[in-house]
């Protein structure tokens, strides 16, 4: 229950000020309420859900304020994990990471939200998950459950050129300096984007 609320949150299929009861989501998914509620109370922790007052949990709204806030953490955690990742990248996982670049680039041009975020996950953990740092991975997996919400919202409304609006372009140079074993030149693209 809790890996499925995680993904739901960071591919933005909670949508901010949603409302969820745990006797409603265990029925959906075909469980108990205990393992919802449990999932709920580690969701809260991380503050990807905020408790109500009658029992349930809400996907916090978020302020422009707090946005800016997390996209800074985001930027700082993410361009480390690429330039730590530089050290432990091999042939093979090179490979992969162009595929999800390429799969990426393919969700964009096709406009499928959905796709898209799925995609943009796979191909940045397919960096970050080499960092050599797990607290690291933590961490900026707990950011993007906060901001995969509001992110898919922004996108809603630019289907038709959600390349034009993504900068692909970003993720390809970041491929190209991994590439080149150049550090530097993957946290920079990785930050712009």
């Amino acid at each position: 229950v809790y890996l499925e609320l995680v993904r739901a949150l960071i591919s933005g299929q909670l949508q901010p000020g949603q409302k969820m009861t745990s006797s409603k989501l265990a029925k959906e998914l075909g469980t108990s309420d205990m393992p919802v509620r449990s999932a709920f109370m580690r969701l809260q922790a991380l503050r990807a859900l905020s408790p109500m007052p009658n029992g349930s949990v809400e996907v916090p709204l978020i302020s422009a304020d707090r946005f800016q806030q997390l996209t800074d953490v985001r930027t700082i955690l993410e361009g480390t994990a690429t330039e730590l990742a530089m050290k432990l990248i091999n042939g093979n996982n090179l490979r992969a990471i162009r595929r999800h670049c390429t799969e990426l680039t393919q969700a964009a041009r096709s406009g499928d939200i959905d796709d898209y975020l799925r995609k943009n996950h796979d191909f940045k953990f397919s960096i970050y998950r080499h960092c050599g740092n797990e607290q690291m991975i933590f961490l900026i997996e707990t950011v993007w459950m906060q901001v995969g919400p509001f992110l898919r919202n922004l996108r809603i409304g630019f289907e038709d050129d959600l390349a034009g609006i993504l900068g692909i372009d970003y993720h390809e140079q970041v491929v190209a300096a991994i590439e080149a074993q150049d550090g530097e030149r993957a946290r920079a693209a990785i930050v712009r984007d």
